[in-house]
């Protein structure tokens, strides 16, 4: 039992350590072996005489703190010192420590070189090196070096308690040279990514931005800055990257294997936020069909052999590849999901219908997303429909009545928010929802003047809502949290834009709103009806 221990306290077995330059020697390779904290030798490794690989470590479970709760060890034949690739193995798989032996002539080990990760850069590195010792000399204590590294970790960066049970995410992007002169933009577009993560309760711990001259078609960004992310995660104790450009599987899958975190982007960040927020039947119908539009080309590429083909008796041949019942699966989902909407879209129109014998004006409000559309038909119907200050917090469509001053009843509308690059399986998921804008007299574009960014979204909207022939409708711009900015700022923009302006939180503010509304309703009824005759086709593209 106490021979046992102290192996366990070593770094490693002075007897392992002749074995392994005795063999090392005797072949001509590098020889190497992964050990637990316990002692116990997990996987060993035999490489050429310059190197050995290690493979992908998913299989061996962690050890529940921020490092892998495993040490490499292996022999170099050559007398080379612990090198950039060692390092870097070090760091990506979050090794507890990285050691070589050094081998004399006679092929026994002269002494062993040991580098470890540090919770805090040291001299601009991410690792620190030990002193070299002889295997049969060594200190015992290297499970006491290992906890206190694990505790300096947690001291430096705990999990808050509020924390915990959320994803803690780095986001990153990357940019081309082509948008090397849009920085702004990149950090704009980032500050998006930030918002879209706090709407999904993912706690932010850092951000990350690349300029490369190409896309790393790989990692998407270099692997030095991949090892650079993979210490502030070790060190952040993040779970999640997010990216804010889309992803291939191959890329995902090689992120994911070299870092050992979960790895989405963008729009898979969008899909979970729709999925989360949907509330309606219908709602839920159109997410799953927009998750499985995602996944379908994602479905892996790879067949494992034989073991994966399933061949019914009877039957000729191999039959089916489980790729191929995957995606047939989700094909027959989707043709059932799609005559689910097509039902309710049928539903949809009969209510329409309806609302049109009553010749009852319908104002649907417009916009990017967070732009306040919900609490603006909330001060104007007295309603309390779910308004919060996130991204994509309505969903689904809500309608409500509303008397204007001068008797003029109409039905309003608050339909889901835009966004830049949203993704298209959503779009066309949600075109049952915008079939409700086709039949509106009058679009009005709410725009949140607050936001520095407002002019970009203006433009976002707008092509949206040409990509789906719905310029025509006449369209009223009102701009949003005019008690957020000033005042000669809020009547330079309404001139500008042709706007009227208003507080979606102050009642008192609506007149001039109600009033150009009103006004445009009056005269628009002419032009909805051939746009309702336009929209069957539009939808069924």
């Amino acid at each position: 039992m106490a021979k046992k221990h102290i192996a366990r306290d070593l770094i490693v077995s002075p007897e392992m350590a002749r074995s392994m330059a005795e063999l090392s020697n005797e072949t001509g390779r590098q020889i190497a072996v992964l050990i637990d904290r316990s002692g116990r030798v997990d996987l060993v490794i035999v490489g050429d005489a310059k190197q050995i690989v290690i493979p992908v470590l998913t299989s061996i479970r962690s050890s529940g703190g921020r490092l892998k709760g495993l040490r490499c060890i292996h022999t170099h034949l050559a007398g080379e010192d612990l090198t950039d690739d060692d390092l870097i193995d070090l760091l990506f798989l979050r090794l507890d420590l990285m050691g070589i032996i050094k081998m004399r002539s006679n092929g026994l080990p002269e002494k062993l070189y040991c580098a470890h990760i540090v919770p805090s850069p040291h001299n601009g590195r991410n690792w620190t090196f030990l002193e070299p010792i002889t295997p049969g000399r060594q200190p015992f204590g290297f499970n006491e070096l290992i906890t206190a590294l694990e505790e300096e970790f947690n001291r430096l960066q705990p999990v808050r308690a509020v924390d915990q049970g959320k994803d803690r995410a780095i986001l990153i992007s990357v940019i081309t040279p082509s948008r090397f002169r849009e920085d702004e933009s990149a950090k704009e577009s980032m500050d998006e990514l930030v918002e879209l993560a706090r709407s999904d309760d993912i706690v932010v711990l850092d951000t990350v931005i690349q300029q490369r001259k190409k896309i790393n078609p790989k990692f998407i960004l270099g692997k030095g800055k991949l090892g650079e992310i993979m210490f502030s995660a070790l060190r952040l104790n993040a779970n999640l990257l997010l990216f804010n450009q889309e992803l291939n599987p191959s890329q995902i899958r090689s992120i994911t294997d070299h870092t050992e975190l979960r790895v989405i982007d963008r729009t898979q960040l969008i899909l979970d936020i729709f999925a989360r927020r949907a509330l309606s039947r219908e709602g839920k119908l159109q997410i799953e069909m927009a998750q499985l539009k995602y996944m379908l080309p994602r479905l892996s590429m790879r067949d494992d052999a034989l073991s994966r083909l399933t061949g019914g008796i009877g039957g000729r041949g191999p039959g089916e590849t489980r790729l191929e019942i995957d995606r047939r699966r989700i094909n027959d989902r989707l043709s059932l999901l799609a005559r689910k909407l097509k039902k309710v879209s049928k539903e949809r129109y009969q209510r329409r219908s309806r609302r049109r014998k009553k010749d009852i004006p319908v104002i649907s409000l417009v916009g990017y997303t967070n732009a306040g559309k919900s609490t603006l038909l909330n001060t104007l119907t007295q309603s309390r429909i779910t308004a919060e200050d996130k991204l994509f917090a309505t969903l689904d469509p809500t309608s409500r009545r509303l008397r204007f001053p001068k008797d003029i009843e109409v039905i309003i509308t608050d339909t889901v928010g835009f966004i830049r690059n949203l993704p298209d399986e959503l779009l066309q998921a949600f075109k049952a929802t915008l079939e409700e804008l086709y039949e509106a007299d009058l679009l009005v574009h709410v725009i949140d003047a607050s936001n520095p960014r407002f002019p970009d979204q203006i433009s976002v909207v707008e092509k949206q809502l040409q990509e789906l022939d719905l310029d025509k409708i006449p369209c009223l711009k009102v701009l949003n949290k005019i008690d957020l900015v000033a005042l000669d700022f809020v009547e330079m923009k309404c001139r500008e834009y042709q706007a009227v302006s208003l507080s979606a939180l102050d009642s008192g503010t609506l007149g001039p709103f109600l009033e150009a509304a009103r006004e445009i309703i009056s005269r628009s009824a002419p032009l909805k009806s051939s746009v309702v005759k336009q929209s069957s086709a539009n939808l069924n593209r």
